[in-house]
């Protein structure tokens, strides 16, 4: 029997996930539990932010009870992006994908997200919450024009037909998202990844996914000043902003999951 035949479901474990938490205490520990619930999850990197609440507390206790969650903690609070720096930095996966530390985003929509990458046909996939639809909760309007204005204004300039480039699902090949430099601050990062991603002229896809929202009495944290900060970037990552200054190594184009065959395939995605 060769090799690649042999394969158990431990070689299948070919996903990091990097969850951005600040103050999470209440759904942290939920999270992480759907998440290794996945058979491709090969670890989970919680970057906690200098959380106040309870959450470094939770975290501790899930290192010692899961071996493959590893938590760092920021000593001041920086953001979102600069978590999202810190977590990928310490990954290891064949692909890295963003969690956030909230129930906003369901992990049961993971397997369909990765899915372009394990078939060899994505170098990147964004979950959209505006292509056909699954579970959405109706909430704020005015939040949903802003999203659709810096998509549209995104594209104008990466001419890439996006229809989310908010969204909290975004999955990379691990060796592109590493080597990605990342400069911006806040929750800078869901426009500067896509920018730098045009200039690369990777493959991109998107996939529906569900979306539960969180009102801000129940934590959410964006806000206006952040979709003021993103029209503003839009503009210096897409003008002012060069591919070999975007990357410190520029990465392949080439999705070395074509590797895997049609069973292994089968056997990742379950």
């Amino acid at each position: 029997m060769s090799t690649q035949n042999s394969m158990t479901e431990t070689d299948h474990r070919c996903l990091s996930v990097v969850v951005p938490a600040y103050n999470e205490a209440a759904t942290i520990e939920h999270v992480v539990q759907q998440l290794l619930t996945l058979s491709q999850v090969l670890e989970v990197i919680i970057v906690d932010d200098c959380s106040s609440d309870r959450t470094p507390e939770v975290l501790q206790r899930l290192t010692k009870q899961y071996p493959a969650v590893r938590t760092v903690r920021h000593q001041k609070n920086s953001g979102k992006t600069e978590a999202l720096k810190t977590g990928f930095a310490l990954t290891q996966g064949e692909i890295v994908i963003v969690q956030d530390a909230d129930l906003e985003y369901d992990p049961r929509d993971i397997p369909e997200v990765i899915r372009p990458i394990l078939e060899g046909n994505a170098d990147v996939v964004y979950g959209s919450r505006f292509l056909v639809r699954r579970a959405a909760r109706v909430l704020y309007f005015y939040h949903y024009l802003a999203n659709k204005f810096l998509t549209f204004t995104s594209n104008t300039l990466t001419n890439l037909n996006m229809t989310d480039v908010e969204t909290g699902y975004k999955a990379f090949r691990g060796e592109i998202i590493r080597n990605m430099i990342v400069t911006s601050s806040g929750f800078g990062f869901e426009i500067e990844v896509t920018a730098k991603l045009a200039k690369l002229r990777c493959r991109v896809y998107e996939v529906p996914i569900s979306y539960y929202g969180r009102t801000y009495e129940e934590g959410k944290k964006i806000g206006m000043k952040d979709g003021l900060q993103a029209c503003w970037l839009v503009l210096r990552f897409n003008l002012f902003c060069g591919l070999n200054s975007s990357f410190r190594q520029v990465p392949s184009r080439h999705n070395q999951t074509e590797n895997f065959s049609p069973a292994e395939l089968k056997q990742i995605s379950k």
